[in-house]
């Protein structure tokens, strides 16, 4: 390991959250480690990282890229000068920063910085979080040193010999939901003594999910069962107004939950969709859950996930489209049983990986000669 006073790490992705939050938790592990480590992080310009990495505490420089669109669009015209103004500046920024590692956790931006470490000489990592790669990091595979992965049998896509199974960075915050049950009914205003239903189709909202709940909400109400409703911000509204004639203490509905560690600690049965980093948060809390996955991901990789589990019988799965005629009423059927409700819990546990942000940060500083 190279002798210094302070280790350079760039960190470069995102796009959603599920590229974000897992390099801010690296980022966290590695300070927690090394704490006079500086860190720059690399993202693309308009999107979500430019506004959450300087929430965290962490500098970050904006490239000029986004992906190809999927249909005919005048925005890919433009896509070849956004890769080569990308790639250039990436190269003036390694000049500059002169990092130790470049850190790669999927999205756009990660592409055309860690193809420029790669030519120069510096040592790359990846953090793949899905059980099905994005073409980004599968584009880099080949030159990386080294490949964090959350699920087995990732050698499908990945050389067998770069691959360590880490799990998926998370935020701290959850690691106790377990022990904070009453804490967390009580701060919802829920009874102790009745089932609860936590749902969450992400920050920003699930659209069949939301639809779904809207038209059949007042079922699970009617069975005593208790809803804890987080529509993402852009469905808040509308779910507001479709469910203002329901006058019920058992139903709450929200925008947005900040307080996650009690939201689970309240729940009996998660409703989720499938990304990367709500499955390994669940599988960390324990809870029984049944994935919806979105249809509208690169790869279906969402199914793929949810599948990595139903596998080992740690979840239960509902496909998008059959979620408006089944998902309620598989959900009053988990709830009423406790047997079933048990055996995914204690499966889906045994997939944690509570160590996974500072499992990655050791593996970097191993890559530090």
């Amino acid at each position: 390991m190279k002798e210094q006073k302070t280790y350079r790490l760039m960190i470069s992705g995102g796009g959603t959250g599920g590229h974000i939050y897992p390099a801010i938790a690296i980022a966290h592990a590695f300070k927690e480690i090394h704490s006079d480590t500086e860190i720059l992080f690399v993202g693309a310009k308009g999107r979500m990282e430019m506004e959450k990495v300087p929430e965290a505490g962490y500098d970050i420089v904006g490239l000029w890229i986004s992906g190809l669109q999927r249909s005919l669009s005048l925005s890919n015209l433009s896509f070849p000068f956004k890769v080569l103004s990308s790639v250039w500046k990436s190269f003036a920024l390694l000049r500059k920063f002169k990092p130790d590692v470049v850190v790669g956790v999927g999205g756009y931006a990660s592409g055309p910085l860690l193809f420029a470490a790669n030519k120069k000489g510096i040592p790359t990592l990846i953090q793949e979080q899905n059980s099905y790669p994005g073409i980004t990091n599968k584009l880099l595979a080949g030159k990386a040193n080294k490949i964090c992965v959350a699920y087995p049998d990732m050698e499908r896509f990945f050389d067998k010999r770069k691959i360590i199974e880490t799990g998926n960075p998370v935020r701290t915050d959850i690691m106790n939901a377990d022990q904070v049950r009453l804490e967390g009914l009580s701060h919802f205003g829920f009874r102790s003594d009745k089932k609860t239903v936590l749902i969450i189709g992400g920050s920003l909202g699930a659209r069949t999910i939301n639809n779904t709940l809207a038209e059949g909400v007042e079922r699970l109400l009617a069975e005593d069962v208790q809803v804890l409703w987080q529509t993402g911000k852009f469905y808040f509204e509308e779910m507001k107004e479709r469910t203002a004639h329901i006058d019920s203490e058992k139903l709450r509905v929200v925008p947005f939950i900040k307080e996650m560690d009690r939201a689970y600690g309240a729940a009996d049965v998660v409703i989720s969709r499938a990304g990367a980093l709500s499955i390994s948060e669940l599988c960390l809390v324990g809870k029984p859950v049944l994935f919806v996955p979105s249809p509208n991901v690169s790869e279906d990789h969402q199914t793929k996930n949810a599948l990595a589990l139903v596998s080992r019988e740690a979840a239960e799965m509902i496909h998008d489209e059959d979620a408006g005629e089944h998902l309620i009423s598989e959900t009053l059927k988990l709830l009423s049983n406790e047997q079933q409700q048990k055996n995914l819990s204690a499966n889906i546990k045994e997939m944690a990986k509570p160590n996974a942000a500072k499992d990655i940060a050791h593996e970097i500083i191993t890559l530090i000669q």
